[in-house]
């Protein structure tokens, strides 16, 4: 199971057949996530009590999932299963595990902030190249509707984070971090809210998009 999760990782074709092994493939990546929740936060300063025990991290596959299976549906994709979907979140957890990484131990803070931001991006990057490989070789999607999904889908998700202010800190940074507060991961908190401010653009804009594409994808396969 780990060289296909490796495999998985570095874009190479995997066979699963779920329908005899959703259930180890299902405590695999529930393992995996809730590592990289644990790890996540083990070393935050100010997280709540739920995100230490990677609690947040479980019920982001659940949410996740839940939100890109409806999304992807009514565009009538091929092999499109919630238990499948499900199992290909799972299988994007692993890259954060960069974030266990306590670099704020290991060099000076400026210099942790600016590697944190690095592995923001890289683990961001890794999962949409994921996410678009995954929607055009599983769900037979059409390169045209798999931007658009994920103009939607992630553009929807940044802005509901920076609004949530899940992190604690997005809002100061907009009206300026007081020395003292500042933490390794500042750097990492600008890039979000920078994503968001983009993201109040396109949302509406791919939500448009998105429509008219499940209006026409249903009448298609009416007429089909």
């Amino acid at each position: 199971m780990l060289r296909t999760q490796l495999a998985f990782l570095a874009f190479r074709p995997i066979q699963i057949s779920l329908q005899q092994d959703f259930w180890r493939w299902f405590s695999f990546v529930m393992l995996v996530t809730w590592l990289a929740g644990v790890g996540r936060y083990w070393d935050h300063p100010s997280a709540n009590f739920w995100q230490y025990l990677g609690v947040g991290s479980i019920a982001y596959i659940f949410c996740l999932s839940s939100l890109l299976f409806l999304i992807v549906w009514p565009l009538r994709p091929s092999n499109w299963t919630f238990p499948g979907v499900l199992v290909f979140v799972g299988l994007t957890s692993l890259p954060a595990l960069l974030y266990a990484i306590p670099v704020e131990r290991m060099v000076d803070l400026k210099t942790a902030q600016t590697i944190n931001a690095w592995f923001l991006g890289v683990v961001a990057i890794w999962r949409v190249a994921l996410l678009v490989r995954y929607l055009i070789t599983s769900a037979k999607l059409h390169w045209f509707l798999v931007g658009t999904v994920s103009v939607l889908l992630l553009s929807g998700i940044v802005v509901a984070l920076t609004l949530l202010n899940l992190e604690h800190v997005v809002f100061d940074i907009m009206a300026g971090i007081r020395e003292e507060d500042a933490s390794p991961n500042d750097s990492a908190y600008l890039i979000v809210l920078v994503l968001a401010f983009f993201s109040l653009w396109a949302f509406p804009i791919a939500l448009v998009l998105y429509l008219g594409a499940v209006v026409y994808r249903q009448r298609l396969g009416g007429s089909s």
